[in-house]
């Protein structure tokens, strides 16, 4: 009998298309807001999955990927007058690049010395930007309200960054998806089981988790060219913000690692408790304390995060549940 397979990638691109539509539709520019810092945060979380989930390797300092692709593409439209949208390619490419030489020989440490490395290159690349002029040193460079002109307002270019962290943000849960489902993922997944009978059943550790790091570097730089061509201004502090890197991980972690819509629903939980702390007068600055509490929760009683949960407590959800 014909296995049925459960449309997972489908459906879940649909739900956040319509998702994504809704602003625009209703014509509210507060929500279109808030779902673009979401899809920004699905990317994040999404991609740090990649190297994480899959492959065994906790990047603490992955937002300098998202750093450097938003200085590049914003140096190029500024400088260069380019669009945006071939900016925001051309600052993924050497992000992407930057990941896969840094990744020889940092992707050869593991544990604790391999986390600690991507926090060393995030610092070392945020004191290297702040101190580089033509990226306007520690100020960070901005862009005059005229050069929005190209796209037809400030309204359209919000609108465009919008509709592109939103496909970003698709691309990324579609190119995690169809590595977990392949056998180079297959092949990340026994490097994290263990990475020595890896090899002894022919797998090359070194070129695969490389290439794992190189895929989960794109998808960042993209999500930098669209939220900082969006702001209109970038500077080191918020383009290589910690914070933020470790956030994305406090995602992973909560809604499942190794899973696809784990991060997804990560993003999603832990935005929305954030939105209500902050909004909260009794809560306003217990937010960060409550967030660790919540880690430390789910680390302890909740290890496979919320969808590894679900999956577990209710079998039949695998066939459906990625």
């Amino acid at each position: 009998m014909r296995q049925v397979r459960a449309p997972f990638l489908p459906a879940l691109l649909v739900l956040m298309a319509v998702v994504a539509a809704v602003p625009i539709v209703t014509n509210n520019p507060s929500l279109r807001e808030e779902l673009f810092l979401m899809f920004m945060l699905i990317t994040l979380a999404s991609s740090i999955n990649i190297i994480m989930g899959y492959t065994g390797y906790v990047s603490f300092g992955h937002i300098v990927f998202f750093g450097i692709g938003g200085y590049i593409a914003f140096w190029l439209m500024q400088t260069l007058g380019m669009h945006f949208l071939l900016a925001a390619v051309a600052g993924a490419i050497p992000a992407a690049l930057i990941a896969g030489l840094i990744g020889v020989p940092i992707l050869r440490l593991r544990g604790a010395y391999f986390a600690l490395a991507t926090i060393g290159i995030n610092e070392a690349m945020k004191s290297f930007v702040t101190n580089f002029e033509p990226f306007g040193g520690a100020v960070g460079m901005f862009f005059p309200f005229s050069i929005y002109g190209t796209y037809g307002g400030a309204r359209e270019a919000a609108q465009l960054a919008y509709y592109t962290m939103t496909a970003v943000a698709l691309g990324t849960i579609a190119a995690s998806y169809a590595i977990k489902r392949s056998k180079f993922g297959l092949a990340l997944m026994a490097i994290r089981e263990d990475q020595d009978v890896a090899m002894v059943v022919g797998i090359d550790p070194a070129r695969a988790k490389v290439l794992a790091y190189v895929v989960s570097a794109f998808f960042p730089a993209l999500a930098g060219a669209a939220f900082f061509f969006k702001n209109g201004i970038i500077e080191p502090a918020h383009a290589f913000d910690l914070l933020r890197s470790i956030e994305s991980l406090v995602m992973v972690v909560l809604g499942g690692i190794g899973t696809v819509a784990g991060p997804v629903v990560g993003a999603a939980v832990y935005e929305w408790l954030r939105g209500f702390l902050i909004t909260s007068p009794t809560f306003a600055n217990f937010q960060l304390a409550i967030a660790g509490l919540l880690l430390l929760v789910t680390v302890l009683f909740v290890t496979a995060g919320l969808i590894g949960w679900l999956r577990n407590r209710f079998p039949v959800l695998r066939a459906y549940i990625q």
